[in-house]
């Protein structure tokens, strides 16, 4: 059999050996030195925000956040259970909230029908605040997650976050440069429309600092207030004092100058994956029962980063697949086990399932690294067709 074909995996040439080789030549390779506010700046106006927060993960990213945002013991977080575990983790028990599970839609993001079904009926506004009426609790936030790179309803899931005043927290850590092309949030980029977002460059990420992530968001005090707990709180930087509990959550400016780096190339990745995705489209869909599931297209431009094969009118079967492509060196995945059927989640409530179940069931990611050539990427679809 051929060489290997990962699922997602970096991008680097030149450019980020020569820059990480300054920062390594220099001495300041850890959380000193300039290189970290040069990215943090950089990719500030990248988004057209006003100021970015960078840190060594997504899910620290996203733990500032929660904390930023003030959710706290006690409180409610809505979030999607088709994602990471990392997207809910962070939001909900790093800080002593309690998550409440809802199914997606066809994007796969989180459902805003069913958001505002779960508001409607099984909550009540008391003084501009939701409250659960099984639990008894303050339902503080919503988390959405952009997944796949594919930009979650914005415009439904902010009017309802307004009305139901709850804090709009966005995980974009999938979706670095999707952003709107058309409406109330034309050029409006993941991850900038809420009230904070959040981003990752974790290594299969369309961008990456091998391990890294960022916050961005219209709060500014909330900016400063995640800097300063990345920053292991220190109210007094010479004589060591904190004046609250903080973390060691900083990025390193080797990491920074890999992300300078990256930054310059995310335009041509998000084109490249535009050519390999339309590719999977032109050969897989509508043959044989498979179906590559679409990106929205009528008002975003999306990054594209993960293609999902769907399998439901194939006949074909999830793990099978993945097996056989695998024996084919050809590296896949299913989509993520749901989280309120993780440990430790089962207890929490769970709303509008069904596409959700459905998803988990028949998808398969298929292999989308940047560096992927159209070649490669034939015989992904070659080897597919032959199941």
């Amino acid at each position: 059999m051929s060489e290997f074909i990962p699922l997602s995996v970096p991008n680097f040439g030149p450019r980020e050996a020569e820059l990480a080789g300054e920062a390594i030549t220099s001495g300041w390779v850890s959380t000193s030195g300039g290189k970290v506010t040069e990215f943090e700046e950089a990719l500030a106006r990248y988004l057209g925000t006003g100021r970015a927060v960078a840190c060594n993960a997504g899910s620290s990213a996203l733990h500032l956040a929660a904390m930023a945002a003030g959710i706290t013991r006690g409180d409610e977080v809505i979030v999607p259970t088709l994602t990471f575990i990392a997207a809910v983790n962070p939001l909900t028990r790093y800080v002593g909230a309690e998550p409440i599970f809802i199914g997606c839609d066809d994007s796969l993001c989180i459902d805003p029908d069913a958001v505002e079904e779960f508001c409607r009926i099984r909550c009540e506004l008391r003084d501009g605040k939701l409250y659960n009426k099984a639990t008894g609790a303050h339902v503080k936030a919503l988390g959405v997650v952009h997944v796949f790179g594919n930009m979650a309803d914005m415009v439904r899931l902010t009017d309802i976050a307004k009305r139901y005043g709850l804090i709009l927290i966005e995980d974009a850590t999938e979706a670095l440069g999707t952003r709107y092309t058309e409406g109330p949030f034309a050029g409006k980029f993941a991850g900038t429309i809420g009230d904070i977002g959040c981003y990752s460059f974790n290594g299969n990420k369309i961008i990456t600092t091998g391990a890294g992530g960022a916050v961005v968001s219209n709060h500014p005090d909330w900016l400063e207030h995640a800097k300063h707990l990345s920053t292991q709180a220190k109210a007094d930087m010479l004589q060591f004092k904190h004046d609250e509990v903080g973390y060691n959550y900083r990025m390193t400016n080797v990491q920074a100058c890999l992300g300078l780096a990256q930054l310059e190339r995310l335009e041509g990745f998000i084109a490249h994956k535009k050519e390999l995705y339309d590719h999977y489209v032109e050969k897989l869909d509508g043959v044989k029962g498979l179906h590559i599931l679409p990106f929205r297209t009528q008002d975003v431009r999306s990054n594209r980063w993960f293609f999902s094969l769907y399998l439901k009118d194939s006949g074909l079967d999830r793990d099978t697949v993945i097996e056989k492509l695998q024996a084919q060196s050809i590296q896949t995945r299913p989509v993520w086990a749901l989280i309120h059927e993780q440990a430790d989640y089962p207890r929490n409530e769970a709303y509008g399932l069904e596409k959700a179940l459905d998803y988990r069931r028949y998808i398969v990611n298929l292999p989308c690294s940047t560096n992927l050539s159209l070649e490669d990427c034939e015989r992904v679809c070659q080897a597919v067709l032959s199941l």
